[in-house]
């Protein structure tokens, strides 16, 4: 890249990129702003704007991590959710659109003027429990994750948002929680089966494997979950797992063999089962 103005640049990137990217040139617009800490807006203002040999570099290196493959999220530190930045890293997964069905459901759930107590169970960067304790200032949030790096950032991503009704705690699923009065017990666990060829693609080649893939055939951790949320709930408190879009009759089928009523599904945005809620009344 000798012509370091902005337009040429871009076009030169963009080039490059639609090897590895389906949005080729959105991507390198990132990528440059992030360098500049400009919005994009400015890149359309001031094609012809040359940049200083530091931002050059900056650039040059994180296109270079791009064409590897990197998403573009652990490059730029940050992804959107439910309209809040959220932090990430390669120590959690990038959250998807997909999650924030998970969301609509709970809130439904979670009046706005009392308390309500629920758990995010596996929370990797919170951006299920963050969301939910901003969006509903009197609920009671834990939010777990065996991990603790994932937890730091977390426990970032909520001081980033200003809220500050959650626990955070270091647990392996329910290992270290003695509450038995959850009304609601949220997760997105692991759900991908070890030999899903969708593993070698994208941007999930550079995401953990332990927030992704799960035993037997990527139902271990939502039948663990199912089986044991039972003793932490409420009569009449609500479970709600994210799973694949093609696991929707094995989730149910786990959910009923544990005895929970009113057991359906939802949809997400492309139209596939995603969320699969019960309701614990022994």
């Amino acid at each position: 890249m000798t012509d370091a103005d902005i337009q040429s640049l871009l076009v030169a990137a963009e080039e490059k990129l639609a090897a590895v990217s389906d949005s080729p040139l959105l991507d390198a617009e990132i990528l440059l702003c992030l360098c500049l800490n400009k919005p994009r807006t400015f890149l359309r203002a001031w094609p012809e704007k040359r940049l200083d040999q530091a931002a050059l570099a900056a650039f040059q290196t994180a296109l270079a991590q791009r064409l590897q493959g990197l998403p573009i999220a652990y490059i730029t530190g940050s992804r959107e959710f439910w309209s809040r930045e959220f932090k990430v890293s390669p120590e959690v997964l990038i959250p998807r659109p997909d999650t924030e069905l998970l969301i609509e459901l709970s809130l439904r759930l979670m009046p706005a003027d009392r308390a309500i107590k629920l758990i995010d169970l596996g929370t990797g960067s919170g951006i299920i429990a963050v969301t939910l304790a901003a969006e509903r200032p009197l609920a009671q949030v834990t939010a777990t994750d065996r991990s603790a790096a994932a937890l730091k950032i977390a426990k970032d991503n909520a001081q980033r948002h200003r809220v500050d009704n959650i626990r955070f705690v270091e647990s392996d699923w329910f290992s270290a929680i003695t509450d038995s009065d959850f009304d609601l017990v949220i997760s997105n666990p692991p759900y991908i089966a070890a030999e899903d060829p969708h593993l070698d693609r994208g941007d999930v080649r550079h995401e953990p494997d332990e927030a992704l893939i799960a035993a037997e055939q990527g139902l271990r951790d939502i039948r663990i979950l199912a089986e044991q949320a039972s003793q932490h709930l409420n009569a009449c408190g609500h479970l709600l797992l994210e799973h694949g879009y093609n696991q929707q009759q094995a989730v149910q089928a786990i959910f009923k063999t544990c005895h929970y009523q009113q057991v359906s599904t939802a949809a997400d945005l492309s139209g596939n089962p995603r969320v699969t809620t019960g309701i614990w009344n022994p």
